[in-house]
Order: C-alpha cells, then structure tokens, then sequence
C-alpha cells in the first residue's frame, strides 16, 4: 500500500537509540549510593517510560496519518497532481522575485 520514507526511519531509529542509551545509563548507575544519583535516576526512569509511551503514540499517529494520505492520493489521483503543480508554480513564483 505503502512504504514509509527513508527519512522518518531514520528518526525513528535514532530515537529508539536515545531511548536505548539511557535505559544503559540507568543500568549503569543501578549501583550508585548517593542521593542524588538516585534522585536523578529516578527521574530518568520516570521520564523514559514517558517517552517510550509517547514515542509508541507517535509512530502510530503518524503510520494513520500516512495510510489516509495515501488514500486520499489514490482515490483522487488528479487533485494531488493539480494541488502539486499549483504548488509548484507558487514556489517557483516566490523564488523568481528579487
């Protein structure tokens, strides 16, 4: 039906890197005695569960998103050609003023 842009993989993929980095930084100061590493870890965990929620979320906004576009353009292929030229002609029109 289809295929995601290679562009948002990538941000995703990154993401789920910084995700996977700090779950390592937690992990890593799991044996950490001083209040304050622990009050900063707490946080941490807090704030990575939220982002993996909201993260989940995302994807899945925008994959609905994506699948409607892809809908739209197949049911009505002559408007997205006609609202593609228009566009490109107000482009091109604002890059040609000097």
């Amino acid at each position: 039906m289809f295929k995601d842009s290679a562009h948002s993989e990538e941000m995703a993929q990154e993401l789920r890197e910084v995700i996977g980095h700090a779950q390592k930084l937690i992990e890593a100061t799991a044996g950490e005695i001083d209040d304050r590493t622990r009050a900063a870890r707490a946080v941490l965990e807090e704030r990575l569960a939220v982002a993996k929620v909201k993260c989940g979320e995302i994807e899945g906004h925008l994959r609905n998103r994506m699948q409607d576009a892809d809908k739209v353009i197949r049911e009505k292929p002559y408007y997205a050609i006609g609202g593609s030229f228009v566009i490109g002609l107000l482009l091109g029109w604002l890059m040609g003023r000097k």
